[in-house]
């Protein structure tokens, strides 16, 4: 049964958003290239849309049980993952370039979740399905006209349901876990005070 539903626009930067039940205040190590999601730590997922730097409708849902399939719609094929509750209380940011910003909205109440397997307010899992649409499928700037559906219920750890990933996926995500274990260069340079030898 439906518990909480919450709907609104979220202006998403070049790499999408994270969503979940803990600290999201970091790039995650990996991005889940030829998925729409997948896990940016055990209590946060990343989403990868198709808009760059637009508007995704995003309307998240809270049931307590396994919801029925959404059918129609132009729906993609859903995805699932399970995540980790270490706080009550769901978390959203987006990925903007070299940041990570906090994007609940202000008007909307926060949103909260009972896990499965953990004590009253303790850590347990909740199950997260995801499905996503865009008018125009092509990535970009700009409106795409897409929407997102993310509905959320208690339930044990199980395996992710995504799609299979092909050989150029597999690359992508290799050049991305390089990048991020590549250290920045320390461009700071210190000015030698008058009179200093430099």
């Amino acid at each position: 049964m439906l518990v909480h539903q919450a709907a609104f626009t979220l202006e998403v930067g070049e790499s999408g958003y994270l969503i979940g039940f803990g600290e999201l205040v970091d790039y995650p190590a990996q991005m889940p290239y030829g998925w729409r999601c997948g896990p940016a730590t055990p209590v946060g997922a990343v989403v990868l849309t198709t808009t760059d730097t637009g508007p995704v409708l995003l309307t998240v849902e809270v049931h307590d049980g396994p919801p029925q399939p959404e059918v129609g719609d132009g729906w993609e094929p859903a995805e699932e993952i399970s995540l980790r509750t270490d706080l009550p209380g769901l978390c959203l940011a987006t990925l903007e370039p070299g940041d990570v910003l906090d994007a609940w909205p202000d008007d909307e109440p926060p949103l909260y979740l009972s896990a499965a397997g953990g004590e009253s307010g303790g850590e347990g899992w909740v199950r997260m399905r995801l499905y996503c649409h865009a008018d125009d499928p092509e990535p970009g700037l700009g409106d795409h006209g897409e929407r997102h559906l993310i509905q959320l219920w208690p339930a044990p750890e199980t395996a992710p349901l995504h799609p299979e990933i092909t050989e150029a996926d597999r690359q992508q995500r290799a050049e991305y876990a390089q990048a991020m274990d590549t250290p920045v260069e320390d461009y700071t340079y210190t000015h030698a005070e008058p009179g200093e030898a430099g």
